[in-house]
C-alpha cells in the first residue's frame, strides 16, 4: 500500500499541470474622481466593455485581458506616480487612458522612456503624440481628436458655416488651454483672421465676468473657449448675466455634464466637436450607447466621446497583439503602425488607422459638430444624424 501511495505521488509530481496562462495586464490611468471624473468614468466604462468583449471570445493569444485601474484625480504628480508603478517590473503590457493634458505630459514621457505601448483615449493636446515622434520607436498612440483638428473644425463651423469673423478666445492657463488657444489662433490665421481678444484665466478661477466683459467690449461676435466644464459654465453664466447673446463654441468639453448642468439655460446653443453623439442612427453606435445606458442606469452618458474612444483604443491594441503574435513592446508598436486586419470599432471601421509617421487614429472623417439643445447634446447639422461609421482606411 505504501508503495502504491508513493507511486501515485510521484506520478502527480511528474504529470504536467495545464494551468491557465497569465493574463495580459493593461493599465488604465484616468481621472475617476474630481472635476474631470465625467470624462474618466466614461472612458473606463468603454474600456471595461471592450475587455469583456475580448475575454468573451477567448482573449488574445489564449490569454485573458486584466485591467489594472488607477485614479489620477486630474493631478499630474499622481498620474506620473501611477505610470511609474505600472511600468516597473512586473510591468503592464500596455497603458490606455489619460483624460487631462497636464497629467498626460509627464506620464507619457516616462512611459515612452520605459517602452510601454500607450494609447491615449481622451486627452487632446497635439503635443502629446508629437514630442517623441522623432525617436527610433514611438510608443505613444491616440484614439481622440487632436486639438489641431478640433480647432480647424470649429473655426470652419464659425467662419465657413456662419460667416462670423470677429472672435474672442477665452482659455484656461493650463497646458490644455494654452495649446487649444494656440491651435485656434493658427486656424484663424490660415483664413487671414486675428482674434479681437485672447484672454487666459487661472485653471481654478471661477469668476470670469471680467473676461467676458473684455470680449464684449472688444466687439467679439463669437466666443471660442478652451477649458473644462466648471469654467465653461462660469463663462456661459457671465454671458447670460451681462445679457450678451453671441455664439459660444469650442472644444469637445462643451458637451460635458458639468458644463451643461451647471450652466442650465445659458448652455443652450453651445457648439463643439464630437466623435460620438448618443442619438445617431448607426446600429453599432446605438447598441454601444444602449449597453452603457443600461449598465449605468441613465438616459444620458456622461461622455459618449470618452467611452467610445476608450473602447476602440483597447480593440486596436488587441488587434496589434494578435497580428504580432507577441506582447513584446516593439512588436506591438510595429503591428499598430501597419495593422493588416480591419477592426470594427464604435467610431469607425479601422483599416490601418496608424502609420510609422502618424499615431493619430482620428482624422477628419470621424468628428462632427454637436450642439446643446434642451440640456442634451444633439446634432448641429440634422443630416449628420443619419451618418454611418466611416471606413477609416489609410494608404500603407
Amino acid at each position: 500500500m505504501l508503495r502504491l501511495v508513493l507511486a501515485l505521488c510521484l506520478l502527480a509530481v511528474a504529470s504536467p499541470v495545464h494551468a491557465a496562462p497569465p493574463p495580459l495586464r493593461v493599465g488604465v490611468i484616468g481621472a475617476f474622481t474630481g472635476g474631470s471624473a465625467p470624462m474618466g468614468l466614461a472612458m473606463r466604462a468603454g474600456i471595461r466593455l471592450a475587455a469583456e468583449e475580448i475575454n468573451r471570445t477567448g482573449g488574445i493569444l489564449g490569454r485573458r485581458v486584466e485591467l489594472v485601474e488607477r485614479d489620477d484625480g486630474g493631478v499630474p504628480a499622481v498620474g506620473t506616480s501611477h505610470a511609474r508603478a505600472l511600468s516597473t517590473p512586473p510591468a503592464v503590457d500596455a497603458v490606455i487612458g489619460f483624460v487631462n493634458t497636464p497629467v498626460a505630459l509627464p506620464a507619457l514621457d516616462l512611459l515612452q522612456a520605459r517602452q510601454v505601448p500607450t494609447l491615449i483615449a481622451v486627452a487632446t493636446a497635439s503635443e502629446l503624440t508629437r514630442r517623441h515622434a522623432g525617436e527610433a520607436t514611438h510608443y505613444i498612440f491616440r484614439v481622440a481628436t487632436p486639438d489641431t483638428l478640433q480647432a480647424e473644425l470649429i473655426v470652419r463651423e464659425a467662419i465657413g458655416e456662419q460667416g462670423l469673423r470677429r472672435v474672442a478666445i477665452l482659455a484656461d492657463s493650463s497646458a490644455y488651454g494654452a495649446g487649444g488657444e494656440r491651435e485656434l489662433t493658427h486656424a484663424l490665421a490660415r483664413r487671414g483672421l486675428t482674434p479681437v481678444l485672447v484672454q487666459r484665466f487661472g485653471a481654478h478661477e471661477r469668476d470670469l465676468g471680467g473676461a467676458v466683459r473684455a470680449a464684449r467690449e472688444a466687439g467679439a461676435e463669437l466666443v471660442f473657449t478652451y477649458a473644462l466644464g466648471p469654467q465653461l459654465a462660469a463663462i456661459a453664466d457671465a454671458m447670460a448675466q451681462q445679457g450678451w447673446r453671441v455664439p459660444l463654441m469650442g472644444s469637445w468639453t462643451l458637451a460635458l455634464p458639468n458644463f451643461i448642468d451647471h450652466a442650465g439655460p445659458a448652455a443652450e446653443g453651445a457648439r463643439m466637436v464630437q466623435t460620438l453623439i448618443e442619438d445617431g442612427n448607426d446600429p453599432v453606435q446605438q447598441a454601444f450607447v444602449g449597453t452603457l445606458r443600461t449598465r449605468q442606469h441613465t438616459r444620458r452618458i456622461s461622455s459618449p466621446v470618452a467611452a467610445a474612444q476608450g473602447h476602440d483604443a483597447l480593440l486596436l491594441w488587441a488587434a496589434a497583439l494578435r497580428q504580432a503574435g507577441s506582447h513584446q513592446p516593439d512588436a506591438v508598436v510595429a503591428a499598430l503602425e501597419q495593422l493588416r486586419e480591419p477592426v470594427d470599432g464604435v467610431l469607425a471601421r479601422y483599416h490601418r488607422p496608424f502609420s510609422r509617421h502618424d499615431h493619430e487614429a482620428v482624422d477628419a472623417r470621424i468628428p462632427l459638430i454637436g450642439v446643446v439643445r434642451g440640456g442634451r447634446v444633439g446634432f448641429a447639422h440634422p443630416q449628420d444624424k443619419a451618418r454611418l461609421r466611416p471606413d477609416l482606411t489609410r494608404a500603407p
